[in-house]
């Protein structure tokens, strides 16, 4: 197995630069994850594919507004600041204070000492990052820094001055952020949109609940890590990204029933995937509760899914972790050819793009 087997040609066209106008009205690959048959569909015809007493799982998570544009202190520089993850083992020096996980640009100016100020609509300073030290990869731009305002509330001057943040392949996007939102989002934990959800709409999750079909929502917390690719030509040499993620003990028992009474688990998405399978107790043979734990699930072809029976999905970047899941759950051989497919056929790809509904 080499990362190679993992890439694919994409064209720039090919690349979503805006959602579907309506949500479940983008297209719908959908795979049999067995002999990689294919059939070309509408999102809302994923009504038909499920059944009375299936389950789908999704993540809930809401992209917190994590880009953050400011100005260094010292010079007045233009700097930016997209906040990764929040660090609980440093204390930080008062109650509207934090400290993150963050990357930087330009990431070989902001050193440890420098601070950055974002400015509000009026003109006011309401939220300063300064650089405590430097990250893992801190030639890469990541720091550790720490978030203060005079605001009551950090959350109030993250909504004053952050952006929601869009991937890097999406260039001019200047719509509704509403749209790189699911539906049924709420606490505001992630970096990135679990996108696989983007496509439903509450009347379609309503009709989906008459017919019999369940529906539950784990989190987790989704990372810039998801972008990257794989620069390891053996990618069992790569190091999986660590995110947080909580599974409740009511979907388990969701799970637990869906099982026994015959039906199959969906993962809307490759970040409820590894929720769920990161849940997994291998030993027993059964899902257990977790309460925002830490995992680096890697999920590869020759992955045993304890859980997950079917799966929606986008289309993922070439030689990324995520292209490896989902190779995982069919083939690397079908999964090439779907997304050959897929682009022969004009689909429209990445986190603003359709999607697949492997089954």
């Amino acid at each position: 197995m080499r990362t190679d087997d993992f890439d694919y040609d994409l064209p720039e066209r090919c690349i979503a630069q805006e959602p579907a106008p309506v949500r479940d009205a983008c297209r719908l690959l959908v795979m049999d994850r067995e002999t990689g048959a294919l059939a070309d569909r509408i999102f809302r015809d994923i009504e038909g594919y499920l059944n009375p007493g299936d389950l789908l799982v999704a993540n809930s998570t809401r992209v917190m507004p994590a880009r953050l544009l400011g100005h260094k202190r010292t010079t007045g520089g233009e700097a930016e600041v997209f906040l990764l993850r929040e660090r609980f083992d440093v204390e930080p020096k008062a109650d509207a204070s934090a400290v993150w996980d963050v990357l930087v640009r330009p990431g070989k100016r902001l050193k440890p000492g420098a601070i950055v100020d974002f400015v509000d609509g009026e003109g006011a300073v309401a939220l300063s990052a300064e650089i405590i030290d430097w990250g893992l990869e801190g030639g890469k731009g990541e720091r550790i820094a720490r978030l203060s305002t005079e605001r009551p509330s950090l959350d109030e001057a993250l909504h004053a001055v952050g952006r929601t943040p869009l991937p890097p392949y999406i260039k001019h996007y200047a719509g509704d952020e509403e749209m790189y939102q699911t539906v049924y989002s709420h606490d505001e934990k992630s970096a990135a949109a679990p996108t696989a959800g983007l496509h439903f709409t509450p009347e379609l999750i309503e009709r989906l609940r008459a017919k019999g079909v369940a529906w539950k929502t784990v989190e987790l917390e989704v990372g810039l890590d998801t972008f990257r690719i794989v620069d390891e030509d053996d990618p069992t040499q790569h190091t999986m990204h660590t995110e947080h993620y909580t599974v409740s003990q009511e979907v388990v028992d969701a799970c637990d029933a869906c099982h026994a009474r015959g039906g199959r688990v969906f993962a809307v998405g490759t970040t409820s995937v590894r929720s769920l399978e990161s849940a997994f107790d291998r030993e027993t043979g059964r899902l257990h509760a977790r309460d925002h734990e830490a995992t680096s699930l890697y999920i590869l072809p020759g992955f045993e899914f304890g859980v997950v029976d079917g799966l929606i999905t986008n289309f993922h970047v070439p030689r990324s972790t995520l292209m490896m899941l989902v190779s995982a759950f069919s083939t690397c051989e079908n999964v090439r050819a779907a997304y050959r497919h897929a682009i022969e056929s004009g689909y429209r790809m990445l986190s603003f793009g359709d999607a697949m509904l492997f089954i």
